[in-house]
């Protein structure tokens, strides 16, 4: 570990840090500098990556342990890019002065039993080879503690070239910070004080960070008009508790990415990934909590599962495919048809992954076409959604999933012609002509458009809109997909009558 040294003595109030939002395609490109953010659990270090990527990407929590997997979110400070790296607490190496509550004690033997503070330290391990600077958190009012002995020892020994930055968090008073940080000269390396709440100095961290960064690649900005790359599928793996998420989310990778344990609940936060398949194209995956029917998490009174559920949910929101996990020998439940109903609602692309399908024994070569026809049963809602039979274990048809998603993501951003509607919305009233409505006229179909994708959205201008009934429109829709496709997403109809303005426009009604 080289002990840094500090480039920047200006101090005041810390300037405003921005998560950069022009850093992401063509900065992916090449390798961006990475900052590893590592501790002891709960001395802000979540904190902190928030407030230097400027967002709310990572839960914060009074409770220890909240943090487990790391995460990644590109920065810029400066005008100079990164990715910052959020790490769980190193719980191992703690000792001395630290004195857990009975209940986190608890907590702390069960994961101890499944080994769950040795995959914690060993993802903050990771992510600290990988990058060219880490910072050390530790808590300014708690003063120096034995597992913050420990922990730059275990550095020295396991790290000793990595240049560590000492921020000295929770100094939110600017009398009393700097001398809560003298404290921590005793670590054999320069403290700084800072506030990851009110954001105090660390506007100087940043700048001290920043100076450990190789240095930055001139590009010819005509390569850059050229030379430019599409964003990449977000695809968000959801699902119940332990039916495998973030297994599917290693196989994919081919890596320990995710901790990976027979605990439900192991993962908290969304965690986003940027991968690049074997044909070339790129994904975002979001590996994210196990959702719970809400009477459960209500009644677990447990406000780290709450938060975890609503990152999920905002996952799907952000994602552009879903992929809804399923224990292939627990088969689809009620829970499964309200995530299945939300899908639909934020109109996200869905594949359907039937997971730990090497459990299902017996199996022949009709058990899989047996299992879809009761999946589509049960989940009607996603009769449109393809469904792939998979094992995250031994990697069985994972690269089908990828396959799935992006034809998926391709259909969810598909815009046809007014002109090939319009032909399908004629044969298809001609196969089956609409009914009459309240005042005995038979319903007509004028034109149709589309105006909007992701999900493909489409309005039909019709005479009367009570001519139209819903099995009348589950059948209109049945012609879409029959006829012009939108395998793996939604697709939204709306059907508008002539009001007083349309009818004026072809002159069947004067204007006063």
């Amino acid at each position: 570990m080289r002990v840094a040294k500090r480039t920047s003595t200006r101090c005041g109030a810390a300037r405003d840090v921005q998560q950069d939002p022009k850093v992401g395609q063509k900065d992916r490109k090449r390798h961006l500098p990475r900052v590893a953010i590592v501790g002891r659990p709960n001395v802000g270090k979540s904190a902190l990556f928030n407030r230097i990527t400027g967002g709310g990407a990572a839960i914060v929590h009074d409770e220890a342990g909240v943090t487990r997997d790391r995460s990644y979110v590109d920065a810029a400070w400066e005008g100079r890019k990164f990715t910052v790296v959020d790490t769980g607490g190193v719980l191992r190496l703690g000792g001395g002065d630290v004195s857990p509550s009975e209940r986190e004690m608890a907590e702390w033997n069960a994961e101890e039993d499944l080994g769950l503070p040795a995959m914690v330290e060993l993802q903050a391990k990771i992510a600290m080879q990988e990058s060219n600077v880490a910072v050390l958190v530790v808590d300014g009012q708690q003063g120096v503690t034995q597992a913050d002995r420990d922990i730059v020892q275990w550095l020295r020994r396991d790290l000793p070239t990595l240049p560590v930055l000492l921020a000295v968090n929770k100094c939110e008073s600017t009398t009393k910070g700097e001398m809560q940080a003298l404290e921590f000269w005793e670590l054999g390396m320069e403290p700084r004080a800072v506030s990851a709440i009110s954001g105090y100095k660390v506007a100087e961290l940043l700048d001290d960070v920043v100076s450990y960064f190789p240095e930055e690649e001139i590009e010819n900005e005509e390569e850059e008009e050229t030379d430019e790359e599409t964003e990449p599928v977000a695809l968000a793996i959801v699902g119940r508790p332990n039916v495998g998420k973030s297994s599917l989310l290693n196989a994919i990778t081919g890596e320990n990415r995710c901790i990976v344990s027979p605990k439900s609940g192991t993962t908290r936060d969304a965690i986003d990934m940027e991968f690049t398949a074997s044909t070339g194209e790129r994904f975002k995956l979001i590996d994210t909590a196990g959702i719970r029917k809400k009477a459960a998490v209500a009644s677990s009174k447990d406000r780290k599962e709450e938060l975890s559920v609503n990152r999920a949910i905002r996952a799907i929101r952000r994602a552009d495919v879903v992929a809804l996990v399923l224990d292939a020998l627990q088969g689809p439940t009620e829970q499964d048809f309200r995530l299945a109903e939300l899908i639909v609602q934020e109109g996200r692309a869905c594949i359907i992954v039937i997971n730990k399908w090497d459990t299902v024994e017996e199996k022949d070569s009709n058990t899989a076409a047996q299992y879809e026809k009761n999946l589509r049963v049960q989940l009607r809602n996603l009769d449109w959604a393809p469904v792939v039979f998979s094992s995250a274990l031994t990697g069985q048809r994972v690269q089908k999933v990828l396959n799935a998603a992006l034809q998926a993501g391709k259909q969810h951003r598909t815009r046809i012609t007014t002109s090939t509607l319009n032909m399908v919305l004629e044969e298809a009233t001609n196969w089956k002509s609409p009914p009459a409505g309240k005042n005995g006229k038979r319903g007509k179909v004028y034109y149709g458009t589309q105006v909007a994708v992701k999900p493909p959205t489409f309005v039909l201008f019709v005479n009367q809109t009570d001519a139209f009934n819903d099995s009348y429109k589950r059948f209109m829709e049945k012609q879409f997909r029959e006829n012009v496709g939108f395998p793996g997403t939604p697709i939204r109809i709306f059907w508008r009558g002539k009001d007083k303005s349309w009818l004026e426009q072809r002159g069947k009604v004067k204007r006063r």
